[in-house]
């Protein structure tokens, strides 16, 4: 009976579904398509039965000398790798090399890996990139290539790009073609590169539907004219812009958050925030205001606002909250006013009347 029961036991664990690990790398993954197989995406019931033709083979035995491989992840950071290292089991969904030396990429140190749906490759030393280098990875969706010494946005990258982030290298030009085919790509980080506003070309961000778009810590003087129309969210602080003129924003009326600290802007041009009708979130601090700007009482969406550590010495009863009653479809939950030079004594209680609560305004703490 006992070898009886024992091939039994060894039946039943060979027709067993493999071990799918969740929480690993999760943020980078985002439940991506390798995380569920067809069947689940679509709700069906699979009541247990596996389809041989939707398993990708598995190539457990294959992993780069020193790398840690578990499943599809394949991470081999912090070894002072000088290239890409071989032996990468073709099923791997996730390569992590960063904090690496690797200072190039060849055109085929990703041969094989069809299957990649993120790779990092943060803080190593890449200046240089063969122009077929991604051809092999035809599903990946996140590339993060930030903190190298790029001088150029990479060329052909994979038309299945979702999540681009590229800040902290060299790159000082954008020019027109450079995101072409990109029909999936919602969101770049490009910040701490040295780009000017004349750094991109005209139609450079052609054909992209961006949500989220950053370009932060350049050296933008104002704000770029040629962006997606379609994002939601663009993050332009720590740069060098000194005013808000009307038609700077007239392109993205889709936006809900803006970022616009940590610059030196002066003035905003009356009416510039109109065209921002679905704004909720503003961000004007630590910039050199002198006064609240106008318009804020017809952004009816609008629910935080930070103008903390500006120029700013007075707020009018009706800097914030529209006229009557009702006009306001969503009321403030957060108003920054700290670090200005206003008499907090003179502001009349009228000023809030659209807060929802007195513990969203922060005042005082102005120092000379």
């Amino acid at each position: 009976m006992w070898p009886l029961w024992l091939l039994a036991s060894l039946l039943a664990l060979s027709q067993a579904l493999p071990f799918e690990q969740r929480g690993f790398w999760d943020f980078t993954l985002d439940d991506g398509p390798f995380m569920m197989n067809d069947e689940e995406a679509s709700g069906a019931d699979t009541s247990g039965v596996l389809d041989p033709d939707s398993v990708t083979p598995t190539y457990s035995a294959m992993c780069p000398f020193g790398c840690h491989c578990h499943l599809r992840v394949v991470q081999c950071s912090d070894l002072g790798l000088k290239s890409v290292p071989k032996e990468i089991s073709p099923d791997t969904t996730l390569l992590d090399l960063q904090n690496n030396d690797i200072s190039e990429l060849r055109k085929d140190d990703f041969k094989g890996l069809q299957h990649l749906y993120a790779l990092v490759l943060v803080n190593n030393k890449i200046s240089k990139i063969h122009e077929k280098a991604f051809s092999p990875l035809r599903k990946l969706q996140k590339l993060y290539i930030s903190k190298n010494h790029l001088v150029e946005i990479p060329p052909n990258l994979p038309s299945s790009l979702v999540e681009l982030r590229i800040h902290d290298n060299r790159i000082r030009k954008v020019p027109k073609g450079v995101f072409s085919g990109l029909r999936n790509m919602n969101c770049i980080e490009m910040g701490g590169n040295p780009l000017e506003n004349s750094g991109f070309e005209p139609g450079a961000f052609d054909g992209l539907k961006l949500n989220y778009l950053r370009i932060s810590e350049a050296k933008l003087t104002g704000i770029p004219k040629d962006l997606p129309e379609t994002l939601n969210e663009l993050h332009l602080d720590h740069n060098k812009i000194q005013a808000i003129e009307l038609e700077d924003l007239l392109r993205y009326s889709k936006l809900y958050r803006l970022g616009l600290g940590h610059n030196q802007i002066r003035t905003i041009e009356n009416g510039s925030l109109s065209f921002l009708p679905t704004l909720r979130e503003l961000h004007l601090d630590n910039n050199k205001l002198a006064r609240v700007p106008s318009g804020l009482p017809d952004l009816k969406l609008l629910q935080v606002v930070y103008l903390h550590s500006n120029n700013i010495t007075k707020v009018g009863v009706n800097d914030f909250c529209p006229v009557g009653f009702g006009v306001k479809r969503a009321y403030y939950n957060g108003i920054s006013l700290f670090n200005n030079p206003v008499p907090y004594w003179e502001v009349q209680p009228a000023t809030f009347r659209c807060v929802t609560d007195r513990l969203a305004i922060q005042f005082g703490n102005y120092k000379k």
